[in-house]
């Protein structure tokens, strides 16, 4: 892949890494599970983009394994039946494509994935088809 002066790299603009900071912000991509006691249960998955302060990728992976882990919890529904949401994995971890969000501009890039199969993504994606969940 070439790589030019601006930090251009296969025509995709990267941001420079700073030399002065201590933490960069990451985000993590959660994939959680639910489960139940009741026989005919379907489960559901929920997808989380957890933003993770970190001083380093690997320390990032790790923060968002932790997370993942702590946001496990039981519950009783309405009917009366106990509901378990729990890690499925961490799928990524990755820099944020721009850390310097504090300012008040709206639409700043966080994260970014690419993908060839529309029809795969659609066939997941309830918001694309007005499913009820």
């Amino acid at each position: 892949m070439m790589v030019d002066s601006k930090n251009n790299v296969g025509g995709i603009l990267m941001k420079p890494e700073s030399v002065n900071k201590t933490e960069s912000f990451y985000m993590a991509i959660i994939l959680y599970k639910s489960s139940s006691d009741t026989l005919d249960y379907q489960p559901l998955y929920q997808e989380s983009f957890v933003l993770i302060k970190a001083n380093s990728l690997e320390a990032a992976k790790a923060k968002a394994l932790n997370y993942g882990k702590n946001e496990t919890v039981s519950y009783k529904n309405e009917n009366g039946e106990t509901i378990t949401w729990s890690l499925q994995q961490v799928i990524d971890v990755n820099s944020v494509l721009d850390d310097e969000f504090d300012s008040c501009e709206d639409g700043v890039d966080l994260y970014t994935r690419h993908f060839r199969n529309y029809e795969a993504y659609q066939s997941f994606e309830p918001l694309l088809s007005n499913e009820q969940l």
